[in-house]
């Protein structure tokens, strides 16, 4: 599916730039700006429980993303890894495949207190849900001031990570 395909799909349900509010909207929001990604994604989540990360879509737009170039890095910092460890076993395959292109970092105890979560795509495309525990977001497309404030913070929370996840296997 195209980013085309899936604007369209949403069009009439999804309208940048304002609050959106719906589980369901949310997680095709995400999957718009994933699809958008053309270099680089940068994600910040308390730990992808929410916007249908464990899905097999999802892992198809990840998988795209990290195909379409040697280059391209995906990101993903993660206040619990649990989730992602527990119920992503396809986000943890991509992982294991795209170590040297994508990389999962746990935040230290002073980047705990984050309510809120986004997607940044490409620094111009982003989704953010204002809380955890409300499905409200935003979302905007070549938005350059918006992803140049999340990117910023994205690397103040990067800068707080302890741990890397590592998928390493075993062999006689």
């Amino acid at each position: 599916m195209t980013t085309h395909d899936i604007n369209s799909d949403i069009n009439n349900e999804l309208i940048p730039d304002q609050i959106i509010v719906g589980e369901h909207l949310y997680a095709e929001a995400i999957n718009l700006i994933l699809a958008s990604g053309e270099r680089e994604l940068l994600i910040f989540d308390q730990d992808l429980s929410h916007g249908d990360f464990a899905s097999k879509h999802k892992y198809e737009l990840f998988q795209q993303f990290l195909n379409k170039s040697p280059s391209n890095q995906l990101m993903i910092v993660l206040q619990d890894t649990g989730f992602f460890k527990n119920k992503c076993p396809r986000l943890l395959d991509l992982l294991t495949i795209y170590g040297h292109k994508m990389t999962v970092y746990e935040t230290n105890q002073s980047a705990k207190h984050a309510k809120d979560c986004f997607v940044l795509a490409d620094d111009r495309h982003y989704v953010k849900r204002i809380h955890i525990d409300q499905a409200r977001f935003r979302y905007g497309l070549d938005d350059l001031a918006t992803t140049g404030l999340l990117n910023t913070r994205f690397k103040e929370l990067l800068e707080a990570t302890q741990d890397v996840v590592t998928i390493s296997r075993l062999g006689l």
